[in-house]
């Protein structure tokens, strides 16, 4: 009898948790089907890239499919309130950048956005990537003192593209132009790539974008690559100096990736998620294949890592955004 009054109890007990704590339990059993990888930004780019490096990956390992969804718009707003919304069981996944966590938030009017960083958990970092000062082949610039110059002679008639009005490719533009003394204007796309043309064509002189995709238009020659934007040369172009040695001093603009979740998705699951990721990042193939995307790894590619660069991104930005250093058109 009394074996059996054990059975009953642990059989209620099981219910009881079961009803009382139906997160838990779903989180025990997760994942059962399908995770969606949210990408804000059209396939093709840098984020594409790298997510889709990711969630082939992370599929075996979490053994089910983890599918791309490419959610493009408003410099990566509508993924990002498309993901912010959706229900936080671990289903649905966002493949974030600074753009969407720092920069938007910092820019425009409250409330436009639709999402908020508190709407997030923070998962890990996926990579952090240099942005390529490129130049079109019109422009009669070799070097980035050669630009300067060129701009200077010619002021507000330049024109310069980002990914976004408001995106970091944008901020970054802009904050070169404010320390190099340029009055240029600024032409919004939705991604970098689709700058390509313009860029080719002279219908714009310049941008910062992800070396992903600047690089080998530069090494084809359809392009001219000037300078790295972050603080040491890139393993993929080591004969392109930063923006700093070119005559800048203490420029610097990086992009950093990483993976988030909705707020209030189970503490299990991210940490869950959090392991897999980590081992994700650790094999060799993955590393060469994020390499080859221009990505460098990150020093410390978990949650807190992520929220320590997220916490330093959003002091460096809100500080020069405060100074008045660079105003957005």
């Amino acid at each position: 009898m009394k074996a059996r009054r054990v059975k009953v109890w642990g059989a209620i007990g099981l219910t009881v948790t079961t009803l009382l704590f139906p997160t838990f339990a779903a989180a025990q059993n997760w994942p059962n089907r399908t995770v969606t990888l949210v990408v804000p930004f059209a396939a093709g780019g840098g984020t594409d890239a790298i997510a889709r490096v990711v969630a082939e990956k992370l599929a075996p390992r979490l053994g089910q499919p983890v599918v791309v969804e490419n959610k493009a718009g408003a410099a990566s707003a509508i993924g990002t309130a498309y993901a912010a919304k959706s229900a936080p069981d671990g289903y649905t996944l966002l493949m974030t950048t600074n753009s969407a966590m720092v920069i938007l938030p910092l820019t425009q009017p409250a409330g436009s956005l639709n999402y908020d960083r508190s709407d997030f958990t923070l998962i890990g970092l996926t990579g952090i990537l240099p942005n390529l000062l490129i130049v079109s082949p019109k422009v009669p610039a070799n070097s980035v003192g050669e630009l300067i110059a060129y701009a200077k002679g010619r002021p507000g008639k330049l024109s310069f593209a980002s990914s976004g009005n408001g995106t970091i490719t944008h901020l970054i533009g802009e904050l070169f132009n404010a320390q190099t003394g340029i009055e240029a204007v600024h032409v919004p796309y939705r991604t970098g790539v689709q700058a390509a043309p313009d860029l080719m064509e002279g219908r714009i002189d310049y941008m910062f974008d992800n070396i992903i995709w600047t690089l080998p238009m530069v090494r084809a020659g359809k392009l001219q690559g000037l300078a790295i934007s972050t603080r040491q040369r890139s393993s993929l172009a080591p004969d392109i100096p930063t923006v700093a040695e070119a005559g800048v001093p203490d420029f610097e603009g990086i992009t950093w990736l990483g993976l988030a979740a909705p707020a209030k998705t189970p503490d299990a699951v991210i940490a869950h998620l959090d392991r897999e990721l980590t081992a994700v990042l650790a094999e060799p193939d993955v590393i060469a294949k994020l390499a080859a995307t221009g990505a460098e790894p990150p020093s410390a590619p978990g949650p807190e890592g992520m929220r320590a660069l997220l916490a330093d991104d959003l002091a460096r930005w809100k500080g020069i955004l405060g100074e008045g250093k660079i105003k957005l058109q």
